[in-house]
C-alpha cells in the first residue's frame, strides 16, 4: 500500500477523527496529498470552534506527508467548491473524494422536529452532493477521478430512531449510482461503503439494557483503522474499474451488498383491481417480504 496513491490528491471530509483519520493516515502512508476537511462540530453538529483537521495534518507532516487542514462546512454549496479551489491550487489537482462526514440526531420517528431532519440530510446527503458536484468538474476535464461515498447499514437494512440517518445513507446509494451512471463516460466512478467501527457517532448508542450493552460490546471491536486499506485500494488506479457498487467493511470482513431487483411477478392479463390485489398477489408475494430487521438482526456474528 505504501506508493498506492502516490502523485495522487486525495480530500477525505470528516477526516479530523475516527473513519476520516484513519484514511486520511492511510491514504498519505500510500504516497497521497491529503486535504483533511473537518469543520470541528459536537456529535449533533454544533460548532466546537476547534478542528481536529489540524492535528491530522501535523500528524500527516510527522510521517513526511503533505496536507492542508479545510475547516468549512461540506453543507454549504460555496464552501465545499472553495475547498476543492484551495486542495487544487495547493496540490495541482483532485483525483479522490472521500465523502465521510457526518452528524447523528437520534429521534424516534414520531418525535423527530424538521430541524433534526434537516441538520443530517445536510452533512450527509446533501454535504455528499455538494463536495462531489464541486470536484466533477475537475474529474471530467482529467478524464479520471475517484469517489467513495460513506453509507451505512442503518440506510441499507434499517435501525431504531434514525429515520433522518437512514435516508440519508440510502439516499447517499442512489446518488453514488447515479454519479457512477452520469460520469462512467469521462472515466470517473463513484461507489459507496457502509462502515462497521466503534467511533464517536456509534458511541451515542444507549448502553442501559443488557440487550445493549451486549450490542456495544460487540461494537467496541470495531476499529476505525480496519477500513483504511479498503478505502485507499478503492480510490487507486488499480481499482479504476470498479465502479457503481456498494460494498460493507466491519473489520476483517469486506462485503458486496446486493442491489434492489425483483424477486417475485404477478401478472394479471385483464389487470387488477383492489380486491384481486388482496386475494392473489399479496398471498403470492408474502413468504418473501422482508421482515423490519435492524443491522444487528442480520450481523449478528462476532467481528473478525
Amino acid at each position: 500500500m505504501m506508493s498506492m496513491l502516490t502523485g495522487k490528491t486525495v480530500l477525505v471530509t470528516g477526516g479530523g477523527r475516527g473513519v476520516g483519520r484513519a484514511i486520511a493516515l492511510a491514504a498519505a502512508e500510500a504516497g497521497a496529498n491529503v486535504a483533511v476537511n473537518d469543520l470541528g462540530v459536537s456529535l449533533q453538529g454544533d460548532s466546537t470552534g476547534d478542528s481536529p483537521a489540524h492535528e491530522v495534518v501535523k500528524e500527516i507532516e510527522a510521517m513526511g506527508g503533505k496536507a492542508i487542514a479545510l475547516t468549512d462546512s461540506v453543507g454549504n454549496w460555496d464552501a465545499a467548491h472553495s475547498m476543492i479551489e484551495t486542495t487544487v491550487k495547493t496540490f495541482g489537482s483532485i483525483d479522490a473524494v472521500i465523502n465521510n462526514a457526518g452528524n447523528l440526531r437520534d429521534v424516534i420517528f414520531h418525535k423527530m422536529t424538521e430541524d433534526d431532519f434537516d441538520a443530517v440530510i445536510n452533512v450527509h446527503l446533501k454535504g455528499t452532493f455538494n463536495m462531489s458536484r464541486a470536484a466533477a468538474p475537475f474529474f471530467k476535464e482529467q478524464a479520471g477521478g475517484a469517489f467513495l461515498h460513506m453509507t451505512s447499514t442503518s440506510g441499507l437494512i434499517g435501525n431504531f430512531g434514525q429515520a433522518n440517518y437512514c435516508a440519508a445513507k440510502l439516499g447517499i446509494v442512489g446518488m453514488s449510482k447515479a454519479i457512477a451512471l452520469d460520469m462512467q463516460r469521462f472515466g470517473v466512478r463513484s461507489n459507496a461503503v457502509a462502515p462497521f467501527a466503534w467511533t464517536r457517532m456509534v458511541s451515542s448508542i444507549p448502553n442501559e439494557t443488557p440487550e445493549q450493552k451486549k450490542r456495544v460490546e460487540g461494537l467496541m471491536k470495531l476499529v476505525p483503522e480496519r477500513l483504511a486499506p479498503f478505502a485507499v485500494a478503492m480510490v487507486s488506479d488499480q481499482a479504476k474499474h470498479v465502479t457503481g457498487q456498494v460494498f460493507g467493511v466491519r473489520n476483517n470482513e469486506i462485503y458486496l451488498f446486493s442491489q434492489s431487483r425483483p424477486i417475485r411477478t404477478a401478472h394479471s392479463g385483464e389487470g387488477w383491481t383492489p380486491e384481486t390485489v388482496i386475494d392473489r398477489v399479496l398471498p403470492m408475494f408474502e413468504n418473501d417480504f422482508y421482515p423490519l430487521h435492524k443491522s444487528g438482526d442480520v450481523f449478528t456474528w462476532d467481528p473478525v
